[in-house]
């Protein structure tokens, strides 16, 4: 796990969450292999006479927890859902203020992807998945944690970040804060 968390975003991570982000990470793959073996089966079964109707439900499942699952960890990894182009023109408390304010706008959307998500999981327990009859709930359970990590990472970020400073340290480059 050690070359996980660059060293040049180090100062904006806390170490207790590093294992968090590998299970994500491991989570994301275990998704995208989901994916591409069942649209791959799916599409062979198709070709061959066969269909597993079933398999689009599978495929939908490993589409939607692959995209929550890749949103947190997009989030703590600042991959996107960021204005860097913006801020890295900036220095000091302007800076300071613009990232500061980048994470909350983050922060704030992980809260209603907490609030809006629970109440989708809890209303999708009264529609069904067509041929299993699985509630639709378990398409939209990754929605409220999504947006607990998006959460926790946003408010990581702004602690690490009032206390560290925004600008990393990159190899060969100097950065002020």
């Amino acid at each position: 796990m050690q070359g996980l968390v660059l060293q040049s975003d180090r100062h904006l991570k806390w170490r207790s969450l590093d294992w968090l982000e590998h299970a994500l990470m491991i989570g994301c793959g275990l998704c995208l292999a989901g994916f591409a073996t069942s649209v791959f089966l799916d599409v062979f079964t198709r070709e061959i006479g066969r269909p597993w109707l079933w398999l689009q439900e599978v495929t939908s499942a490993f589409f939607t927890y692959g995209i929550f699952c890749g949103t947190a960890v997009a989030t703590r990894r600042q991959d996107h859902l960021q204005l860097s182009a913006l801020t890295e023109l900036m220095g000091g408390k302007t800076r300071e203020g613009f990232e500061t304010f980048n994470r909350l706008v983050v922060l704030v959307i992980g809260v209603f992807m907490v609030v809006f998500g629970w109440q989708n999981f809890i209303s999708g327990f009264s529609s069904f998945r067509m041929p299993s009859m699985t509630p639709i709930a378990y398409l939209y359970w990754p929605i409220p944690i999504c947006g607990a990590l998006v959460v926790l990472f946003s408010a990581e970020q702004i602690v690490c970040g009032l206390r560290n400073g925004f600008v990393g340290v990159v190899p060969g480059h100097k950065h002020g804060r």
